[in-house]
């Protein structure tokens, strides 16, 4: 596979720095960087953005995600290696991103279940992290980019 071109956001000059100074704040938010990370991988692989996927599996490990969490993630709802507070993120993150898949995407129950864990500044982040993910996912797998094409 060949990309189409590069990541429009590294075209358009002034365009990748605000989307980095989001990623700062949402890293200050008071979230576990792993959480986040987890986050932004779940959303990848649901959006099969090949690139945000390697990019993410990679950031994952070096922030201190175990292999088995690395490993089951696609099925996190039926593994033991994940905790209560990280499912609530994932979930939140899952109906945040797949938006058109029912008429109330991020119903009460979910956002309740994720407020149950994360104060307002948290889910601030989280929801940030999930939206930049999207971003991003749709970036990338809109131009074709290159998994580990990024470094």
């Amino acid at each position: 596979m060949q990309n189409r071109m590069q990541n429009p956001a590294m075209i358009l000059s002034g365009a990748m720095q605000p989307i980095q100074e989001l990623f700062k704040a949402v890293h200050s938010g008071g979230v576990d960087a792993q959480t986040l990370e987890l986050v932004h991988l779940r959303v990848s692989q649901i959006n099969g953005c090949s690139s945000c996927v390697d990019a993410g599996a990679k950031t994952a490990r070096k922030a201190g995600v175990s292999d088995e969490k690395l490993a089951t993630i696609v099925a996190w709802r039926e593994t033991p290696y994940f905790t209560e507070e990280e499912r609530a993120a994932l979930e939140l993150a899952e109906a945040a991103t797949r938006l058109a898949d029912r008429p109330d995407a991020v119903n009460d129950e979910v956002w309740d279940r994720a407020a149950t864990y994360y104060d307002e500044k948290q889910l601030a982040a989280i929801v940030l992290m999930i939206g930049v993910t999207n971003l991003f996912n749709r970036l990338n797998a809109t131009t074709r980019q290159i998994a580990g094409a990024w470094g």
